[in-house]
């Protein structure tokens, strides 16, 4: 299954020859999602993954049509304002080929997805709970997840100390989470910003961090195998044998007489007399 589904994500994002490319930025890792979200469900564009550029900066990369990639950016800047989180947007319609090759935002997932299992946390409720320092994302990461049926999927560092906490798990426990999680980081640093996504997007699935321990990754076996060489025998040409045996045996050949047992003489039985028998 997780073979299937890499192969045809990699032929989806393998070829963008001739489609616009589309880029927002935001100032926080939740948000992004979220706007890269909105411009899944607006348009028919495909999400190439994200740039980080730290200070907290994060930049949604997607591709297609001109018009959907221009229907999605515009719906993805309304969102991030929404969030008070939005910071630049852009609309590329033809780039060149030297722009893709430069810049690692047209094959990136695609390689990303190759090396990347299949998650057993797919088709969950995403949570995001941003905090601002550590101490507070381990903390409210550790509420949410005792507080409600829910998985902590990995966490993102994006810099200028903002940490992301991600959980998966059904709507109603993610929500309970979060809002436990929102309580936790108040406490002990600075709360920043929260994301819930109740159904995601298979771009966005694959775009979005899954810690090792929840991939199932196929059994590969190794692209070459080397067969142990084997000695040829030479066998022996039986045309060159004698037709017949030899009439006397070589002088090395001594022959053994086996020494054999003596027959064991019979014992006569003695006869019965049969002179008292008229007594």
């Amino acid at each position: 299954m997780a073979d299937k589904s890499s192969e045809i994500a990699s032929q989806r994002h393998s070829d963008f020859t001739n489609t616009a490319l589309g880029l927002i930025s935001t100032r926080s890792f939740p948000a992004i999602i979220g706007t890269a979200d909105m411009m899944l469900k607006s348009a028919g564009v495909t999400l190439l993954g994200y740039e980080k550029i730290g200070g907290g900066y994060c930049t949604a990369v997607v591709r297609g049509r001109f018009a959907d990639v221009k229907i999605a950016v515009e719906s993805g800047a309304e969102t991030a304002e929404q969030f008070g989180q939005f910071v630049s947007k852009s609309v590329i319609p033809r780039p060149l080929p030297n722009l893709d090759a430069v810049l690692p935002i047209g094959s990136r997932l695609a390689e990303l997805i190759e090396d990347r299992g299949y998650s057993r946390l797919s088709k969950q409720a995403v949570g995001l709970l941003e905090t601002r320092g550590f101490p507070a994302m381990v903390g409210a990461a550790d509420a949410m997840l005792k507080s409600a049926e829910v998985h902590l999927a990995s966490y993102e560092l994006i810099g200028s100390g903002l940490c992301t906490a991600i959980i998966r798990g059904n709507v109603a426990d993610v929500t309970i989470a979060i809002e436990r999680g929102m309580q936790e980081a108040d406490r002990i640093g600075e709360l920043h910003s929260v994301m819930i996504i109740p159904r995601p997007l298979e771009d966005l699935e694959h775009t979005l961090p899954t810690a090792s321990c929840w991939l199932d990754r196929p059994l590969t076996l190794p692209l070459t195998l080397k067969e142990k060489s084997q000695e040829k025998i030479e066998l022996p040409d039986l045309r060159a044998l004698p037709a017949e045996l030899p009439a006397e045996l070589p002088e090395e050949m001594v022959e053994i007489e086996i020494p054999q047992e003596p027959a064991k003489e019979q014992q006569a039985m003695p006869l019965e007399d049969d002179s008292n028998d008229g007594l």
